[in-house]
């Protein structure tokens, strides 16, 4: 695949199409005939719905439900209903319930009805999660026992289509300028919920459907005694955005996400504070670039996780991770602003031989540079995985670093 085949406009009854086969080829490897599917990103993915979950008191109870049979190409889901919206716009194509409520007794066994005049008898279904109500009727529900969703999922997922990229284009092109909005205001005084006021505004007002992650403006330590303990003794991150006002001097380390036609973003970079930064600071920020030139070098599909892994250690120069033991080197994006492939997880090298990369993964590469004194570098890059190495979908300059 190259930049010329991801068109400007996607086909969202294409990319439905397409992505309803990937996930029915892999129901049909893991030998499963139904899917039921709760998880917002999940049933996104599944349905093409679009439900934004902004208000975290509804996040578990006000959500779509899907039901997906393997001898049916259209999808069942239960939408809930919402005040000026018209049930079931948000669903190209597909077989619209009415709602049920999963968190509560009454509508779960409303559910258990509805899926019993769907589910043929001994059919072998797979749950992505269960809800305590689903549990206390879980015999009921799937009397022939049940098998985890999230596999599945995973790898019908792990590489995208040109549709599903050029929505995920879309996202990068909309948080890149608003966060060019958002870096012309950064100054001494400025308070960080200024800051993400004027980022989720800018980005509504290019067309972002959902703000993903709340934006993140922290205030690095100068050193790791001086920061938040953390009970592995690393850095102490994201750390939540407050109305602190920000200092002449103070190292941002940033990172938002949002989504557009279901499909997120993902945005970090690092940014002085009302002063360029010190020689020792652009070194760190070389140093930075050199570990993802040497993992670039190797990225390609075919290529383990270990492969990256290698090549950012012995780039680093010190024989250590550049990145903190609790997040990884990099990432998998799409319908969540973090989905496999992982690589450089806390699940240890062997984990790391078994991601073996393929043409169409998208990988976010966000390795960190850490010197006492400095506040550190960290920045994030948006990769497309292709058979002879890698496209990049991030174009946002390093300033006030360097190119």
């Amino acid at each position: 695949m190259t930049v010329t085949d991801i068109p400007d406009v996607p086909d969202m009854a294409r990319m439905r199409r397409e992505t309803g086969q990937k996930l029915r080829a892999s129901m049909a490897r893991h030998g499963v005939d139904v899917l039921v599917l709760i998880g917002n990103s999940k049933v996104s993915y599944a349905t093409g719905v679009s439900w934004p979950l902004g208000d975290s008191g509804l996040a578990h109870v006000d959500r779509p439900v899907a039901v997906i049979l393997a001898d049916d190409p259209e999808p069942h889901v239960f939408l809930p209903f919402r005040e000026g919206a018209v049930p079931g716009a948000e669903l190209a194509a597909g077989h619209l319930h009415d709602p049920v409520y999963l968190e509560y007794d009454e509508g779960t066994e409303l559910f258990a009805g509805q899926l019993a005049e769907l589910v043929p008898a001994g059919a072998v279904i797979a749950v992505d999660e269960l809800t305590g109500a689903m549990r206390r009727i879980q015999h009921r529900l799937f009397p022939g026992g049940l098998v985890d969703a999230g596999r599945i999922i995973s790898e019908a997922k792990a590489t995208k289509t040109a549709d599903e990229l050029a929505c995920m284009r879309r996202a990068l092109r909309i948080t890149e300028e608003a966060m060019a909005d958002v870096e012309r205001a950064l100054a001494p005084g400025v308070r960080q919920v200024d800051l993400s006021g004027r980022f989720v505004r800018r980005a509504f007002e290019l067309g972002a459907t959902a703000n993903v992650l709340d934006p993140i403006w922290q205030v690095m330590p100068p050193s790791r005694a001086e920061g938040v303990w953390t009970i592995h003794g690393d850095l102490a991150l994201p750390l939540l955005t407050t109305e602190r006002e920000l200092a002449r001097g103070d190292v941002l380390w940033v990172d938002v996400s949002v989504s557009w036609g279901g499909y997120c973003s993902d945005f970090g970079r690092t940014w002085v504070v009302g002063q360029d930064p010190s020689p020792r600071q652009r070194a760190q920020f070389r140093r930075w670039t050199e570990i993802v030139d040497a993992v670039h070098a190797v990225t390609r599909a075919g290529a383990t996780g270990a492969e990256l892994t290698k090549a950012a250690i012995e780039a680093h120069g010190d024989g250590t991770r550049p990145w903190v033991k609790h997040f990884y080197l990099g990432h998998g994006l799409g319908v969540d602003a973090a989905e496999m492939p992982f690589v450089g997880t806390d699940l240890g090298d062997q984990f790391d031989q078994s991601v073996v990369l393929e043409a169409g993964n998208i990988l976010v590469l966000e390795p960190i540079v850490w010197e006492d004194g400095t506040g550190g570098y960290r920045a994030e890059e948006v990769m497309l995985i292709t058979d002879d190495g890698y496209i990049m979908l991030s174009d946002y300059p390093f300033t006030p670093y360097g190119d």
